[in-house]
């Protein structure tokens, strides 16, 4: 029996409370130190809390474990690297300083065009050239929806000017019709399907790099899509993988498995075999199935119901027909499973709410938790369905520190308005947070300040700042309804006696500090079933 007092515990009512008792990995009382200290026999182990500020353990709602821990292998390039030259030098660094094999693949991930100050371009194939033409190189765009690729990389891919484009994706081509290494949504398969795949003891490897990683940051559960990570790996490798570890003791994050089937074959197969929401336990579960509807705001490849105001050009894309949608949702729905599908344009929002709306009415079932993965370019009509069909959004906040210097500018000041409507959707339907990552770092304090300030990370801003969220519904966000979000409110998500004993310890108190100063609160210990996982120090 392990006994806290003396802290500033969360709840997620206004009034902390002194201390906490865990047993059994649950939490079995919750109150004041006088009370607590009650439960001390010659077995218990206390501990001074030293009013610091405890609250649950932080869930996720929305990232690629998996998909982290291979991008932890990879070269960074994130906004740090603030020129394209800048970041030819640091590939080139990595190619000296290895000892690659021949044709070894160089992987790097992060970069952003918005941050160059040289150029205010994508890269190409001839930028990636002059870095080497002996290696194949594979740059992943910071959102995840773009790749480039140097001509070796191309010449290994057997890709050319006969190369046929793909449905739902798109690779750019010179001004002689040969590929200039921009690749786009669901061409990039055309790349990955050629590079050489880990085996289940990598993948494990990796699983385990990112878990060390995400309780740093005080995250106990994620909710992530890792199915199509490597494509030509077929996914029962991945679950076994979480499986294996779980039974192991290893996994040190609970895991809800966005599964992504991106064909309606793929699903039917799925649900034959047995799977469905919920099958698991406690360590690792399927959760919904995974669309990806669109692509993101920063490459214009959100799909948008009118052009982009800084490129009429294009209406962004979108991956599926209505149909498809349409079949996809109503197989899921009908076998009883959640559906969580990204959607970050309000035209491909609109066609994924149709699809629900229509399995709904089809089906009716209350309690479905149905939702869009990132709804950002929202508009009144699509925030009234929203709350009218009961749907779960799952918002990432910390996506602000780079949106707002650019939503205006991609959709115009009319359209970002009802764009970012955080607050109207915590209040009128439930939302959940999390971080995308490795789109962006798994730092949930990061977003629990963007949430709040709606400002970027350097303090531009606020962004609409009517949608923030209050301290309290913030940290809500980021643990209560992100249990809600994968059907396990009653399992974990609190301080709360007979709930799992998930719990991270801060620096400050973040209900009684300047929010400016959110961001630079610390993470002291992280709690997994009352067994630390993480500490600083």
């Amino acid at each position: 029996m392990d006994i806290y007092y003396n802290g500033k515990v969360f709840t997620g009512d206004k009034e902390l409370q002194q201390a906490f008792v865990v047993e059994n990995s649950k939490f079995i009382y919750v109150g004041n130190n006088k009370n607590a200290l009650k439960y001390k026999n010659e077995n218990s182990t206390l501990t001074n809390l030293k009013e610091k500020f405890v609250c649950a353990g932080f869930n996720d709602s929305h990232m690629h474990v998996l998909g982290y821990g291979y991008s932890l292998n990879m070269i960074d390039l994130t906004k740090t690297t603030s020129s394209l030259e800048e970041m030819k030098n640091a590939i080139k660094e990595y190619i000296n300083s290895n000892n690659l094999r021949e044709n070894e693949w160089v992987y790097g991930r992060g970069w952003n065009h918005d941050y160059f100050n040289d150029v205010n371009r994508f890269p190409t194939k001839d930028d990636l050239d002059e870095i080497s033409t002996e290696y194949p190189i594979c740059i992943i765009r910071t959102c995840g929806h773009i790749c480039i690729v140097n001509s070796k990389a191309l010449e290994l891919s057997g890709i050319n000017k006969n190369t046929l484009q793909i449905e739902g994706g798109q690779f750019d081509i010179d001004e002689n019709n040969e590929p200039n290494g921009i690749f786009k949504e669901n061409a990039l398969n055309l790349i990955y399907n050629k590079i050489q795949n880990p085996d289940k003891e990598d993948i494990k490897n990796m699983i385990l790099k990112a878990c060390e990683s995400l309780n740093s940051y005080g995250v106990t559960s994620a909710q992530t899509d890792d199915f199509i990570v490597f494509p030509e790996i077929d996914y029962e490798v991945i679950i076994n993988a979480y499986k294996e570890l779980a039974n192991e003791g290893r996994l040190t994050v609970k895991i809800y498995e966005q599964a992504q089937l991106p064909h309606k074959e793929e699903l039917e197969n799925f649900l034959s075999k047995g799977y469905t929401t919920g099958v698991g336990n406690d360590y690792f579960k399927i959760g919904p199935l995974k669309l990806l509807g669109d692509g993101s705001l920063g490459a214009r490849t959100a799909y948008l119901n009118e052009p982009y105001a800084d490129d009429n050009s294009t209406f962004g894309m979108c991956t599926y027909t209505q149909e498809q949608f349409d079949d996809m949702v109503e197989l899921a729905h009908k076998n009883n499973m959640q559906v969580a599908i990204h959607a970050i344009g309000d035209k491909a929002m609109d066609m994924v709410v149709n699809s629900i709306e229509k399995a709904l009415d089809k089906y009716p079932r209350d309690n479905h938790r149905h939702g869009v993965v990132h709804c950002q370019l929202t508009n009144s009509d699509l925030l009234n369905r929203f709350r009218d069909l009961k749907l779960h959004a799952y918002i990432q906040s910390i996506f602000l520190d780079y949106d707002i210097n650019i939503v205006e500018d991609r959709i115009g000041v009319d359209r970002a308005k009802t764009s970012y409507n955080f607050n109207t959707l915590f209040k009128e339907t439930t939302m959940s947070n999390g971080s995308d990552c490795p789109v962006e770092l798994p730092n949930v304090l990061n977003g629990i300040y963007c949430a709040v300030t709606r400002k970027t990370l350097n303090g531009k801003g606020p962004f609409l700042p009517n949608q923030a969220l209050s301290v309290k519904d913030a940290i809500l966000s980021f643990t209560r309804n992100g249990a809600y979000a994968s059907f396990e409110e009653n399992l974990k998500g609190d301080i709360a006696v007979g709930k799992a004993a998930d719990f991270v310890l801060l620096s400050d108190n973040l209900l009684d500090i300047d929010v400016d100063k959110i961001k630079d609160v610390k993470v002291l210990k992280t709690f997994l079933d009352g067994r630390c996982v993480y500490s600083l120090s």
